[in-house]
């Protein structure tokens, strides 16, 4: 794998494309040497993650069918939307699938071998008939859980896609009633005494509760390219705070500031394990910068929201590609962070997406061909002063 983009904010959550793409490794597919078409097909690694894939995502589209067919029909304004986003995630994901249908794009198409009846769950097994909204809520849940089950098993842009379309369905799963994350086994981090707590503005919201992400795995096992890419995550995570503390200035002390603050301690927590992290590889961890251009005025309770989803919104981004750039246990760490992110700049009021993290159209090439690149970020510009 290419080194991945170094991610870090010229003006705060701004990322800025600079020319610079993030590149999975691909066979050539150039035939300018008389290769045969039969040696240019080659096996590809990932079709069984994403025949998986594929087969939950119809079964997840057949319980929105029996729903909308049935009961939830008086829900089609809240339903059509999220499953309209499905079918979009199974087109993705079945880019490069063999004789595979790309998308279903109409509610008899769903599935091929799952029927709206008895369709096969995300696991292997069968589900009964989706009835309510709940039901459905904890499919899109189980669904979201089993994508992030096979990170490990997928090449690096596919497991960028998974993470985000896990973290698609769990806004979903939200959205329908239920706010159970995934739970997918991974090792805590264990908060050292004297964590640093740099780059704390002086209006950051005080009080905060302590937040632990999931843990980051050995530092033994980071190479010089994924050492670059949390370096990019913790250049961001020194923004974030930053800017958390413009938000919390500026808000009232109601639940949105409280909101803020717990916010606030998340990324501070996320900002002492990337730290933890690189230390124990033998990086130097990134320093903050000591101030940082925002990307608008802030000055009410309004535009401190809207900081705080634009915050969060750049965030996925940043986290998206660490999912691509890491491997093993890091790569549910990125994805933690991903979903947590999108999480809250839902809750700030960010715009809907269908791929959290990736820029839309989102879709993942086939083998052997290019993949389009992804926004990679400059250097942090510190404002002049404090």
């Amino acid at each position: 794998m290419q080194p991945p983009s170094r991610r870090t904010f010229l003006a705060l959550g701004l990322l800025l494309t600079t020319g610079g793409a993030l590149a999975a490794c691909t066979d050539s597919h150039d035939d300018g040497h008389g290769t045969t078409e039969g040696e240019r097909r080659r096996p590809d690694p990932d079709e069984p993650v994403r025949a998986r894939a594929v087969t939950a995502t119809d079964t997840l589209l057949a319980g929105y069918d029996a729903l909308l067919a049935g009961p939830g029909a008086g829900q089609a304004a809240q339903l059509q939307p999220l499953r309209a986003e499905v079918v979009q995630h199974r087109a993705a994901l079945a880019a490069g699938l063999p004789g595979a249908s790309p998308s279903a794009t109409t509610p008899g198409a769903a599935s091929a071998s799952a029927s709206p009846s008895a369709p096969t769950s995300a696991t292997g097994g069968t589900t009964s008939a989706v009835t309510t909204t709940a039901a459905l809520a904890s499919l899109e849940r189980q669904t979201a859980q089993a994508r992030l089950a096979d990170l490990g098993a997928a090449s690096p842009q596919l497991a960028r896609l998974l993470a985000s379309v896990s973290t698609a369905g769990v806004l979903h799963a939200v959205a329908l009633g239920d706010a159970a994350p995934p739970t997918v086994p991974a090792p805590a981090p264990t908060e050292p005494a004297g964590a640093s707590a740099s780059a704390s503005p002086s209006a950051a919201p005080s009080g905060s509760p302590a937040v632990s992400p999931s843990g980051p795995g050995s530092a033994a096992a980071i190479g010089p390219d994924a050492v670059n890419a949390f370096q990019g995550a913790l250049s961001a995570e020194h923004a974030a705070i930053y800017g958390y503390g413009v938000v919390g200035a500026r808000l009232p002390d109601d639940q949105q500031r409280t909101d803020a603050r717990t916010a606030y301690a998340a990324h501070q927590t996320r900002r002492d394990a990337w730290q933890r992290l690189l230390g124990g590889a033998g990086a130097t961890p990134s320093a903050a910068a000591a101030g940082y251009q925002l990307p608008f005025a802030v000055s009410d309770a309004a535009g401190a929201g809207r900081l705080a989803a634009h915050i969060e919104t750049r965030l996925t981004a940043v986290y998206a590609d660490l999912v691509a750039a890491v491997t093993g246990t890091q790569r549910t760490t990125a994805a933690d962070a991903l979903r947590e992110c999108a999480l809250r700049a839902r809750r700030w009021g960010a715009a809907p997406t269908a791929f959290p993290g990736l820029p839309e159209p989102a879709t993942t090439p086939a083998p052997g061909t290019p993949t389009a690149g992804s926004p990679t970020a400059g250097s942090p510009a510190p404002t002049a002063g404090a």
